[in-house]
């Protein structure tokens, strides 16, 4: 009988503060990673058992994990990653868990959904920050109003920094246009084509469209066919993605994003606890229908990393208690729109 969860790419900036509250609260991972030594070292610290294998053969892969019933991945970027690791599980009739926020990878996971079902297993990617809360607001949103035509949803950071998975894969993503659905059809438009303004404490914020994970996973769990997703950003980090319009060439070059990525390798790996717990974040979201209805809402929340941690760790504990749905599955499809009002510092706010 499979038991257990295993945690993949355990060293990395996110993959280590989740296993670390793992071990806090009393549960009892396997960690892994391609680095021996790394997963070692880290899994000695905590007292934890440990596996180490590359991502080079889905089989071999498969072989690895057969005993587990859940794999949580966090070794990113998932674009290069999840792929191989969700076929794997399928193989080896694992649930498979990931914590990317990146729309190619929901789509890929996606178009798994009948071999998942075959074999018995849940896929599902974005367990964390990206995306448990924005999916649970959207589905929140769509019930309370109905029949909805339009998703706008914003992103509003207050402190904390970027862990070196979170830039490198917006370095991976630098040169391309930015992703909306309309029409049921993911399309493309120009960076910084898409500014609306947000209000936010009582104050107008300026927030521009992104290729936000939602445009993939929004849709599968509510059916909205028009979704558009913002981040409040400085002016001249906006007038930087309006630049980038006739400078994606150079920006997709290989050399190029190589020198970005070891530019951010010598940085910190992510905020600090201290810096964590200073810092907050907010989603936003608004729903329109034919009639001219109107539901808008926000989530107020904690730091993204730490509120990964948490919600990836209870989908892993809900699945390890209880047999899941099968098939490919979003976060709020599963568990809901309140799944993210039960963890401190979460309060949701209808406007």
């Amino acid at each position: 009988m499979k038991e257990g969860f295993l945690i993949y790419g355990c060293y990395g900036y996110t993959g280590r503060l989740i296993s670390e509250m793992a071990a806090k609260a009393g549960m009892k991972p396997v960690l892994s990673g391609r680095d021996e030594q790394k997963v070692a070292e880290f899994a000695r610290s905590l007292n934890l058992d440990h596996i180490a294998f590359g991502l080079d053969n889905e089989q071999t892969v498969a072989d690895k994990i057969k005993d587990f019933k859940v794999v949580l991945h966090c070794a990113g970027p998932f674009v290069y990653t999840a792929t191989i690791m969700a076929n794997a599980c399928i193989k080896a009739k694992t649930h498979y868990l990931d914590i990317t926020g990146e729309y190619q990878v929901f789509e890929r996971i996606f178009k798994l959904n009948d071999a998942a079902l075959q074999a018995g297993v849940m896929l599902m990617p974005g367990v964390g920050f990206d995306v448990v809360p924005t999916d649970c607001l959207s589905l929140y949103l769509s019930e309370k109003l109905g029949s909805v035509q339009s998703l706008d949803l914003a992103l509003y950071m207050q402190g904390g920094k970027l862990s070196h998975g979170t830039a490198i894969t917006i370095a991976e993503n630098l040169g391309e246009a930015c992703v909306i659905r309309r029409d049921g059809k993911l399309v493309k438009v120009p960076n910084a084509k898409l500014i609306r303004t947000i209000k936010i404490r009582e104050e107008e914020k300026r927030a521009v469209a992104i290729s936000w994970g939602d445009v993939s996973t929004a849709f599968r769990t509510t059916g909205i066919p028009n979704i558009t997703v913002y981040n409040v950003l400085p002016q001249k980090l906006i007038d930087g993605m309006k630049l980038s319009n006739y400078l994606g060439f150079i920006m997709r070059m290989r050399v190029v994003k190589n020198f970005i990525i070891s530019k951010i390798k010598k940085r910190p790996a992510g905020p600090d606890e201290a810096q964590r717990k200073a810092s907050t974040s907010i989603v936003w979201g608004e729903v329109k229908n034919k009639a001219g209805g109107v539901q808008r809402a926000m989530l107020y929340l904690p730091e993204g990393y730490t509120l990964t941690a948490l919600t990836a760790l209870k989908i892993v504990e809900s699945v390890l208690a209880k047999e899941p749905p099968h098939g490919s599955k979003t976060p709020a499809q599963v568990f809901g729109a309140d799944f993210i009002l039960q963890f401190e510092g979460v309060r949701r706010k209808d406007l």
